[in-house]
């Protein structure tokens, strides 16, 4: 009877954990969207104008000072946008959620490895806001929504698990390196032209082809394209070895979280 009961008594503990982990993560992802926009005219409407600006920009300045005739630029410039934006502001900002969340830190019971989940989350919200502007702009442009668009969900968890994975090691490095929030930052920026965002791969010689498949960016930016843009599957060879490589890196990024995470409180 005792091994039955610990055995019954076992199975309910992981599952109210979970619940435990979700609920605490959906409240400070919540707690986060209220103090981010705390006192703010606008609010959660930056969500929407910064994009909006920054489309208006690069297709003013490619589509007519430099006569770009990409199809459908604008609906490709647009998700190429809010899809790196979502990528960068989650890896940035993940650096810096270890030094930012020093009291919830102090508490032995928290789990620390929950703070990069609550910024990647944050940020996921901010994407998925950015959808209606997507779908009316494919309602009202050329494409037509199909079946594809059911591959978006498995893209997005896709970048999630990598957007996560680069956050939790960044996090640790910051709270040892504080350069890294620095560095990181170039790197992003570089990152930002070197993925096809503004510009189609068409463009790029083929002698660099080889150089932008080892982006992972740029297999997760085309699968969104090819389900929203071109409404066909995504590329699942592809897609594939990122999702692989993103759940690895993942793993090793936890196992250097929690080892990390036993000198976090001395770092501050």
């Amino acid at each position: 009877m005792t091994s039955i009961s610990t055995g019954i008594t076992g199975g309910w503990v992981l599952p109210r954990r979970v619940r435990h982990l979700r609920d605490l993560l959906r409240e400070l992802v919540v707690r986060d969207m209220k103090l981010r926009y705390k006192r703010s005219y606008l609010g959660i409407a930056w969500t929407l104008i910064n994009p909006l600006m920054q489309l208006l920009v690069y297709t003013f300045v490619f589509r007519v000072l430099f006569g770009v005739q990409t199809p459908n630029y604008m609906l490709q410039l647009f998700i190429g946008i809010t899809c790196w934006t979502w990528f960068q502001s989650g890896v940035l900002e993940s650096t810096v959620a270890i030094l930012q969340n020093r009291d919830l830190i102090r508490q032995p019971s928290f789990p620390a490895a929950l703070l990069p989940n609550v910024t990647v989350g944050t940020h996921l919200v901010h994407f998925l806001l950015t959808f209606p502007i997507t779908f009316a702009m494919i309602f009202y442009g050329e494409p037509r929504i199909t079946l594809a668009v059911l591959w978006v969900p498995l893209v997005i968890l896709v970048q999630y698990v990598l957007t996560l994975a680069l956050g939790m090691a960044a996090a640790c490095l910051h709270a040892h390196f504080r350069d890294t929030q620095y560095l990181l930052g170039v790197f992003l920026m570089l990152g930002f032209f070197l993925t096809p965002i503004i510009y189609d791969m068409s463009v790029v010689p083929a002698k660099y082809h080889t150089f932008y498949m080892l982006n992972p960016m740029t297999h997760i930016l085309d699968s969104y394209r090819a389900a929203l843009v071109r409404g066909e599957a995504p590329h699942l060879a592809s897609l594939g070895i990122v999702a692989a490589v993103s759940v690895i890196l993942l793993w090793l990024s936890h196992k250097l979280f929690r080892t990390a995470s036993v000198t976090f409180v001395e770092e501050f």
